[in-house]
Parts: structure tokens; sequence; C-alpha cells
């Protein structure tokens, strides 16, 4: 099954709404860098207004194409207003390193993020299924050979929305400090932290039946996708 089709390299989600002003020489617009921020990327956040009042949730996605699925149960405030159609906004964010600079001011972080708007619709049949399955892969690709899908009891009771990603950018940083001319004669260290999600030993379900190994994806998990 292929989640994270490729969309076209030519085609891009900039928007005049979503042209990256602050530090714009690290906005980023074609559809391979912000496809593969929102592929690694864990949890998205989705702001939106409801009843007058504005919200920011953190959910689990997928991108399939160029269409951003969320999940979660039929009561939930944030899948209703996406559904509907109202505006919405969703960002990623990976952090890759703290910068740590001569002088306070410039400390950075490196980084990659992406922030898209759009207006969702609500999924049903065959391609609400297909989204199930693809966040459950999107987290821990491999899963859904071994796992048990959803019956129609759990099928029914999950809402599924979708976000076509046709307005996007993305906003990256990479690389050591940028200090002022007359810091870098401080005898001050100064460089870069890298980080990384790094998966610790599984930990099996005190339950397990005897004899299960622990599958080759669990084993070599890992973010890069």
């Amino acid at each position: 099954m292929t989640l994270h089709a490729d969309s076209s390299p030519d085609s891009s989600p900039a928007s005049e709404r979503t042209t990256v002003r602050r530090l714009a020489e690290r906005g980023a617009y074609d559809r391979a860098t912000i496809d593969s921020i929102i592929d690694e990327a864990l949890i998205c956040h989705v702001g939106f207004v409801d009843d007058g009042r504005p919200f920011v949730i953190p959910t689990i996605h997928v991108r399939i194409d160029n269409t951003l699925y969320l999940h979660g149960s039929l009561r939930s405030r944030l899948l209703s207003v996406v559904g509907s159609g109202e505006p919405v906004g969703v960002s990623m964010t990976l952090v890759d390193g703290l910068v740590l600079a001569r002088s306070g001011f410039h400390h950075s972080m490196n980084y990659r993020s992406v922030v898209m708007l759009g207006r969702g619709r609500g999924v049903d049949g065959d391609e609400k299924r297909r989204a199930l399955d693809a966040i459950v892969e999107h987290v821990v690709p491999g899963r859904t050979r071994d796992a048990r899908g959803p019956n129609d009891k759990e099928f029914a009771a999950t809402r599924v929305v979708a976000i076509p990603i046709d307005e996007a950018s993305a906003k990256v940083r990479a690389g050591g400090p940028s200090d002022d001319e007359d810091d870098y004669a401080l005898p001050i260290w100064a460089g870069v932290i890298p980080l990384a999600l790094t998966p610790g030993a599984p930990i099996p379900d005190p339950l397990l039946g005897e004899g299960i190994d622990v599958p080759a994806y669990v084993t070599n998990y890992g973010r890069k996708c």
C-alpha cells in the first residue's frame, strides 16, 4: 500500500497567505520539502474557531498524495469543525538541533516546519478505511500487516476528515550560529547540539503470548519516512 505517494514536483501549494515573510530566505515552497516534513512528523497542530473561540489541538495525521487526513471520535469538536468545511490552519514542526551562539540574542534552533491552510470535508466508505490504515502506517510503517483492522462498530465510532494540501509552505533553518562580528573573539563555546527522535528498547505487553517475536519494524523503528 502506497501511503505517501509523491505529488508532482512542479506543483507548489504556495500562496500569498502562506508566503514566509520573517526570514524569507528560509521559506521553501516545493512539494518535495513540504511533503517530507509532513510525512516525518508524528503530530500536527490544528487551529480552528468554534463558537467564537480559538483552539489549537494536537492530533495524529497522515498524508496520501495531496490530502491530509485526521481521525478521532465522532464527538471530537476538532473533527466536527474540520468536516463542516470551516477554515483551519495546520502546522508541523521537526526540531533538528539547538544552536548555541556566543550571545543569548543569536541562540536559535535548527528546524523544519510546515504551515498549511484549508477547508476540510468528511470522509466515509473505502476512502475512510484507506485513511485509517494509512494513519497506522504513518505512525509505525508495516504495522497494518499484523494489527487487526477496525470492526464495524469501531469503524462507525470513528470520524475521518480530509484537508487538501493546496495552500502550504515550509520554513527551514540549518547550520551553525550567526554571531555579531565582534563576538567571534569571545572565549565562549558556540555550535550545535543535534537532536533526533531516538526509539528505545521495545517493552513487551505483560499479557503478550509466548513465542511472539518482536517484529523488525519495531526493532528497526525510525522516523525518516
